[in-house]
């Protein structure tokens, strides 16, 4: 069952408000890092290339634009939002941080970063929002991988008119959904803990 975010304990608030911040953070870190963090980083805007698995095309590592670091991250916490907030909170972030994401993209990536970023998180909060009730680990993985393949197509067709580095986007991302599973999995822990006490 999901805590209702009236009966919230005063510790509960504060973590609910430090994913926001976190989410919201994830955001500027995303487009900064597109354009100035990676093994491989052509000029004027990159994209700024990590690898995310050490077997690709022609025997080099898999390639992804460096921000898909942290937009996988924003996929996991603004499920967080919604649930120590609720569905308005999380709706309310998706638009905040879609503004945000054009308003300090690199000029020719403002449009695709915003596109992307809107229909990504909306597609994870249709997916996440029905499942939650289920199972919290559940529904994190299946509205990011949601979430995360919506972005990785739009934003690639819309900043680069071409989908090359899709695997690599989709890997990438997928990577840090996976590593806040088992946090995911402690908080739900705690939340039984807590309902049986």
């Amino acid at each position: 069952m999901t805590p209702s975010p009236s009966l919230a304990t005063p510790r509960q608030k504060a973590a609910a408000v430090l994913y926001l911040l976190a989410f919201m953070a994830c955001i500027p870190a995303a487009n900064w890092m597109i354009g100035n963090v990676g093994t491989v980083c052509p000029p004027p805007y990159g994209p700024c290339l990590v690898p995310v698995w050490p077997w690709g095309p022609k025997g080099m590592p898999l390639m992804a634009p460096s921000g898909v670091l942290m937009i996988g991250l924003a996929l996991v916490l603004r499920d967080m939002v919604q649930r120590r907030l609720g569905r308005a909170a999380g709706l309310t972030a998706i638009v905040a941080g879609a503004l945000l994401s054009g308003a300090i993209a690199p000029p020719p990536l403002v449009y695709a970063s915003a596109a992307a970023f809107l229909l990504s998180e909306l597609a994870d909060f249709a997916v996440y929002t029905p499942l939650q009730d289920r199972g919290l680990v559940l529904a994190v993985l299946a509205s990011s991988v949601v979430g995360l393949i919506a972005d990785s197509i739009l934003f690639l067709w819309l900043a680069f008119g071409s989908l090359d580095f899709l695997a690599g986007q989709i890997l990438g991302k997928l990577w840090m959904v996976l590593a806040t599973l088992p946090f995911i999995h402690w908080i739900r822990k705690r939340e039984l803990s807590r309902l049986a006490a």
